[in-house]
């Protein structure tokens, strides 16, 4: 079976200190992934970089756009034009060629749009085209941005099912603590027993990208949970994805645990699109968590019902705390929901197949 590998590049590995793009970085990497595509795999990249090469362009011209906001989306349109020219000239040096796809995080809100852009990708990858993909940043608003980059990578990977995902940034992966103590060591291979999220992250962004170390970690193990390896390196490494590729010892590695089904991987990526929530009883609650069966929510398992919601819809799910469980696809509306609450012998309120937890 073809592998299929998701590879995404941050704006530190893109770019010099001045903003502007590194063809020499940027011609490596395409070199590598060249490379892997002629040994027949398929190749998906993710790319930063577009407000920063936007920074190059526009010059004193950005001086007469005083709103921020306008000024962003001026940097990325502008800057876009010359990321993906310049991924045109390297890619078509390896007789490849590549599309552009622009992404927003309502694309991954409702079931319709999701099917329609892995649509577009699928026939892409099939074609033996490179999709390069980038955030619409001309038209998302704050609410409704990636975290960064590395959270649409996460869910790109789950959207094709990737076998792998590279987060590639200037970091040579995850520390076992302080990165400027030298007794400090970089984890080979993430074993979720002896290692806390928490426990490890130091917390900050790099100066050019919106993300850090913390999303990073966070989209590696909700990844590794759908069933994708993935691994945290240094892009700037000229052998980085031939080294990941052939398990070399490279970053930081993610195994991947188990697989999941395409809904609960569009389910994944929707849990912040949510139009409404249940909350659930102790019983309930420890039906679902129970790894050693496969458990639906049912409606009498239900003690509220909050927001309006159709069927068809994403809601969460909430245990009497208030903590959020998981997620999923409900099969009443609001009203109906509220009527069976509590009820037994009623068909699930959200079927397994159609359920995602968080842990």
């Amino acid at each position: 079976m073809t592998q299929r590998i998701v590879v995404k590049i941050g704006s530190q590995v893109l770019c010099d200190k001045q903003g502007a793009l590194n063809r020499e970085v940027m011609a490596s990497l395409v070199l590598q992934v060249a490379g892997l595509a002629r040994e027949g795999r398929q190749l998906l990249l993710v790319s930063s970089g577009a407000v920063a090469a936007g920074s190059g362009i526009a010059g004193s011209r950005l001086e007469r756009i005083a709103d921020p906001v306008a000024r962003r989306q001026v940097l990325a349109a502008t800057g876009q034009v010359r990321l993906m020219e310049t991924y045109r000239a390297l890619f078509e040096q390896h007789g490849l060629t590549v599309a552009q796809v622009l992404a927003s995080k309502s694309d991954f809100q409702t079931r319709r749009h999701y099917l329609n852009m892995r649509g577009c990708i699928e026939a892409l990858l099939g074609a033996g085209i490179v999709p390069i993909v980038n955030e619409n940043d001309v038209v998302s608003i704050t609410e409704l941005m990636f975290t960064d980059n590395d959270e649409l990578a996460g869910l790109l990977a789950g959207m094709v099912n990737a076998d792998l995902l590279c987060l590639l940034s200037t970091v040579p992966g995850v520390f076992d603590g302080d990165p400027d103590d030298s007794a400090t060591r970089c984890i080979e291979t993430w074993d979720p027993e002896r290692h806390q999220l928490e426990d490890i992250v130091q917390r900050g962004t790099s100066a050019l990208g919106r993300g850090g170390m913390h999303s990073k970690l966070a989209i590696a193990l909700k990844a590794a949970r759908l069933g994708t390896e993935v691994v945290i390196a240094d892009g700037t490494d000229p052998d980085v994805l031939l080294k990941v590729v052939n398990a070399q010892s490279a970053g930081t590695r993610f195994p991947a645990q188990g697989e999941a089904s395409s809904a609960k991987r569009w389910l994944a990526s929707a849990d912040g699109h949510a139009t409404g929530a249940v909350t659930v009883n102790a019983g309930a609650e420890t039906a679902l968590l129970d790894r050693s069966r496969l458990a639906s929510l049912l409606p009498v398992g239900v003690e509220d019902v909050e927001g309006s919601f159709s069927a068809g819809d994403v809601i969460r799910i909430r245990n009497a705390a208030g903590k959020v469980l998981g997620c999923g696809r409900a099969r009443y509306d609001h009203e109906e929901a509220r009527r069976l609450m509590g009820q037994r012998g009623q068909k699930p309120l959200i079927h397994y197949d159609y359920l995602y937890l968080l842990k």
